[in-house]
């Protein structure tokens, strides 16, 4: 019985362990990973770093009006449907096509990530047409969480690297406090971006691509 146990603790531990790896690396190169981009000092230093990257069929001009209407019941974030109905029940489908309505983003915008009683947003902080997004956001924890804080960018950085070939790397950077709300990032949500960034980069290439 021990030692079943035991062999049950040490594969959950490696799956844990893989799924935590590829939460934080998902697509990406150890040489993106080392890489600075533009606003990463905006949470420096960062307690929670991760790299998710696909190379989509694409130039960087026909991906960015699909970067420009992410946001709650804007164009969604492109992640699978059924994670959206478990998870967020409320937002609806992705878009599947370019929304014109919300092509004007620009520096200062706020970009709800939740209905509007939750005050969830994000705050665009740097915008380089066909280049690069950065999203900034203080508000992802409810009032309830007294004490806790959670600062973080999402920084999506597009790069032609062929012709009609775009690399796509979406970076995470983020401070939590206290010590035990840090932990429970790392245990619990890291792994869980596996499926949420994979799924984010996947839908993003379904759609650009056209596939």
């Amino acid at each position: 019985m021990g030692r079943k146990v035991d062999a049950l603790a040490i594969g959950a531990g490696a799956a844990w362990g893989t799924l935590y790896w590829l939460g934080r690396t998902w697509g990406s190169t150890r040489e993106e990973r080392r890489g600075h981009l533009p606003g990463d000092e905006i949470v420096e230093p960062a307690k929670v770093v991760t790299n998710h990257a696909t190379t989509l069929r694409a130039t960087p001009e026909e991906m960015w009006p699909w970067l420009l209407q992410v946001g709650w019941h804007r164009g969604g974030w492109y992640t699978y449907r059924w994670v959206d109905r478990l998870l967020f029940p409320a937002n609806r489908p992705a878009a599947d096509s370019i929304l014109p309505e919300y092509q004007d983003l620009k520096v200062g915008d706020r970009i709800p990530d939740g209905p509007p009683e939750t005050g969830c947003f994000f705050e665009v902080e740097m915008l380089e047409p066909h280049k690069l997004m950065v999203l900034h956001s203080w508000t992802h924890l409810p009032p309830q969480v007294r004490g806790a804080r959670l600062d973080w960018t999402w920084t999506f950085h597009l790069e032609p690297v062929g012709e009609r070939e775009t690399r796509v790397l979406f970076r995470v950077r983020g401070n939590l406090e206290p010590l035990w709300m840090r932990l429970l990032y790392h245990l619990a949500i890291v792994p869980a971006d596996f499926v949420m960034g994979r799924s984010m980069c996947l839908g993003l290439k379904q759609r650009v691509e056209g596939i």
